[in-house]
Parts: C-alpha cells; structure tokens; sequence
C-alpha cells in the first residue's frame, strides 16, 4: 500500500514527459524568437552600417551623411517594436480563430519571409529588404509572446501551471543567450557572415513546425471555445496522462459550466467590466513595469561598467554572454521555486531587490573614480540587478496575466498586456539616451521610485495564485473588490453622518 502510494506521488512530482515535449515545442517558436531576435541584431552593427554606406555610395555616387545612416540604423533596430505591437494586437483574434497552437505554426510563416529578406539583402543590395524582414520579425515575436504563454497555461495541470509558465521567460533568456554566442566572432559574427547570422531566425520556425504540430490543441480551447469533449478528453491523456485527465477535464468543464452563456471578450469591452478593473489594472502595471524598471538602463552601462573594471575591449562580448547566461540561469531557478514560494513572493522580492540594487549603482557610479573597488563594485551591481529581475519580474509577469483570466477574458487580456509591453519596450527605447544624458547614473532614481511602488503595490493588492484554479483566483479578486468597495461605502457614509 505505501509502495503504491509513493509511486503515485513521484509521478505526481514530474510533469508528464508529453507535456513538457510540447511546451519545449511552442516555446522553441515563440518567446525564443523573442529574445533571439533582440540580442542577435547587435552583432552585425559594424557590418550593417558599412553595407548601407556602401550601398549608398553606388546607388547614389556620394557618401552618406552621418545623420541619414543613423536614421537608417534606428529604423531597422525599432521596427522590430513596431511589428511586436502589430503581432500582439491581431494575436488574440488569431488564437480565437486557429486555435493556440494553430496560430503558433501559421505564426512560422512570418519568420520564414522574414529570414529570406534578410538573407537577400546582401547579394541584392536593397538594406530596404532589412528593414520590411525585422518588421516580420517583430510581427512573429509579438505573436509568439501574445500566444504561446496561453497555450502553456491551458495545457499546464493547476499543480504544475507556475514552472509549466516560466517556460516563457527561460525560453527568452536561452534566445537571448543563443543570439549573443551565435554572434561572437568564433562563429557567425564575422563580417561576410553577417546576412547568415540574421537568416538563422528561420531555424526555430523550422524545428516548431516539425515538432508542434505531434501535440495537441489546447484542452481548454477544445471543450470551451469550441465544445469539443472528445478532442478534450484525447488531448488530456496525451498531456498529463490516463490517471490525471479526469480531475483535469471535470476542473475545465466546471469552468465551462460558469462561462456558460458568456461571450469572448474584445479588448475595449475588458475597460468596461467592472469586474475585471483589478486584474486588468495589475496586467497594465505589471507589463509596463516590466519595460521600465530599469533593466535595458543596466545593459546599456553594462559596457561603460565593464570598461572602468579594466577589462580589454576584445573580451567585453564574452563579459555579456556572461549576463546573458546569468539571466537565463536566474529563470530556470525561477521555475524551480515558482510552485515552493508562489508567485507573490517571488515578483515582489524582486522588484524591492531592483529597488536595493538601484540605490546601490547610483552610489557606486556617482564614486566611480574615488577607488578602483568601486568600478567591480558597478559590476557587480550590474549582475546583482539582471538576477533579481530573472528571479520575479522577468518571468512571474507573464504568468499572473494567464491566471487572473478566465477562458473568455484571458486573450483580450494578452492583447492589452502585450500591446502595454511593446508600447513600453518603444517608449523606453526612445526616451532612456535623453534621460542618460539629463540625468546620467541618476536616471536609476527614477527606476528605483517604479520598482518601489510596484513591489508596495504588488504586496496590498495581487493575491497568491499558487495551486488554484482559474476560478478560484477569479474569485478571489472578486472578493477582495467587494470589500473595497464596501469599505468606500462605509466610509462615504460615515462622512455624511459626520457632516448631518
């Protein structure tokens, strides 16, 4: 009897083998793209900039001017966010019609396009091929990051749901490390290989569509979206086996039975339901946060930090990929104590670390030239604050955006969250060299006062999710809304008695 027991409960330790085959297989086309295609693009800067003066030069038998290459240059940098905006907007509406994982492999289609105008750019020497391929590049990223974190969470056991979700932010990290060794000069970062290390964003889409589509649609996007019981049923079994499928299937179609007669939400009809005004209030702070708080300001002085430790000029990319291992690192510890410590610790002891750690760089950059400790005291600043991002904010967000959403409202809520995130991503991209130049180390003044009051309101407000169903978080918020508004009541009358 205790032999069978503890049988039962080692299998009910591990997901099914199945089911993390197919969150690899999402990922691998998703969010990887995501982070692949942020880190690879600055490689080949040098390079780029010596084709489209060289380009100019033979079109136009003149030189470029400094202003109009520049202008160039930020243009198929930036793009890439303004295809990320597109993605995510039409991206909900795609997983309503294809399915989940329907749109994750039709999504391929933008990266393939993508890879071969960018591959072509060089022998036809158009760099206006460049500029369309980062925007089909951003339009998969955005999809990718829109979509792939509802299929993990629809597939994921409640049990399992938290390190099922990290999937997400391990994968960005891994895309980003990839896209910073593919980089280095031992491999594709070379001069004549510049147009090959952008066209490898086609190898990701290649590996999902040969792998996504042995796996299932999505069980809850079956028996809720489209009442299909059967299809539900085979897809548990596939995922999370004989012996679990059937508290699995009772639990979505309890949660269809509460849905029952409710529509799919638009995003503009989620601004107007009351109900929803908690949840969506923190999937808007959250994601914007997560733009920022100050993590792109700690890569951007990453290599002036580097340089003031004394480290040569040729041995600073290899530094990176070191920030770039760190972070992907910090997210696999992450999902390794998401289920033990749940999702508010973990996200608010983040941001309150990134708040310490912001106080910490200010100080050690302002005394930069007082002792050569302070310049390895910077650095080790600069790592202190990618880990306390990878431990909370980098990967938790994502996941409290699945779950403070049920089956209706949860893809019209990742159209906003993601619209939320690239418009961040755009807007500290375009503000943070002015803000560098106003207010130099300062400027971390700024990522200290966010970090602070997101983890203060992150502590008041968010509730934890671990180990509960969809309905339950639902309800928990609806609850805790009920009681602020009585408490609001009880206050507005209060103070007309007072004042009669």
């Amino acid at each position: 009897m205790n032999l069978s027991e503890g049988s039962v409960e080692s299998r009910k330790e591990l997901p099914n083998k199945s089911l993390l085959l197919a969150a690899c297989a999402a990922c691998i086309g998703g969010t990887f793209q995501y982070g692949y295609n942020v880190s690879v693009i600055n490689a080949p800067t040098v390079y780029v900039h010596d084709f489209i003066n060289q380009t100019w030069r033979e079109r136009y038998e003149t030189g470029i001017s400094k202003d109009v290459l520049t202008l160039l240059w930020s243009t198929i940098v930036s793009i890439f966010t303004i295809g990320g905006f597109i993605g995510v907007t039409i991206g909900g509406t795609l997983s309503m019609k294809l399915g989940r994982k329907g749109t994750l492999l039709t999504n391929n289609i933008f990266a393939l396009v993508a890879a071969l105008l960018m591959g072509l750019s060089y022998p036809t020497g158009l760099f206006e091929l460049l500029i369309i391929g980062r925007f089909f590049t951003g339009i998969n990223a955005g999809i990718g990051i829109c979509v792939q974190p509802l299929y993990l969470g629809e597939i994921a056991p409640t049990a399992f749901r938290g390190a099922m979700g990290m999937g997400t932010s391990i994968f960005i990290t891994g895309g980003i490390l990839t896209g910073q060794v593919i980089g280095l000069k031992e491999l594709l970062g070379r001069e004549e290989y510049w147009p090959i290390l952008l066209s490898t964003t086609c190898i990701p889409a290649i590996l999902q569509l040969l792998i996504l589509p042995w796996f299932p649609e999505s069980p809850r996007y079956l028996l809720i979206d489209k009442g299909d019981e059967e299809g539900c049923k085979k897809a548990l079994k596939q995922l999370h086996g004989v012996a679990d499928c059937v508290g699995e299937q009772e639990e979505i179609q309890k949660e269809k039975n509460n849905l029952a007669g409710f529509q799919a939400k638009k995003p503009w009809e989620l601004f107007t339901d009351r109900s929803m005004r908690w949840q969506l209030l923190t999937i808007i702070l959250l994601n914007a946060t997560q733009q920022l708080n100050g993590i792109n300001a700690i890569y951007f002085y990453a290599d002036y930090v580097f340089n003031q430790s004394g480290i040569p000029e040729d041995t600073i990319p290899y530094v990176t990929v070191g920030t770039g291992a760190c972070e992907c690192i910090t997210a696999l510890t992450c999902g390794m104590l998401i289920e033990c410590l749940g999702r508010k610790v973990l996200i608010a002891g983040g941001y309150t670390l990134m708040s310490i750690c912001c106080i910490l760089f200010t100080l050690t950059l302002s005394f930069q030239n007082v002792s050569p400790v302070f310049p390895y005291l910077s650095m080790a600043c600069v790592f202190a604050f990618i880990l306390s991002f990878g431990l909370g904010p980098g990967g938790v967000t994502n996941i409290l955006t699945t779950e403070l959403f049920t089956q209706t409202t949860r893809p019209a809520a990742y159209m906003i969250a993601g619209s939320v995130n690239w418009s961040s991503f755009f807007f500290i991209s375009l503000v943070f060299p002015f803000t560098v130049i106003g207010l130099q180390q300062y400027c971390f003044l700024v990522f200290l006062a966010i970090c602070s009051s997101v983890a203060v309101y992150i502590f008041l407000v968010v509730p934890e999710t671990k180990n509960k169903t969809f309905l339950e978080i639902q309800n928990d918020f609806q609850s805790s809304s009920n009681r602020k508004t009585r408490s609001a009541d009880g206050a507005g009358a209060t103070l007309l008695s007072t004042s009669i």
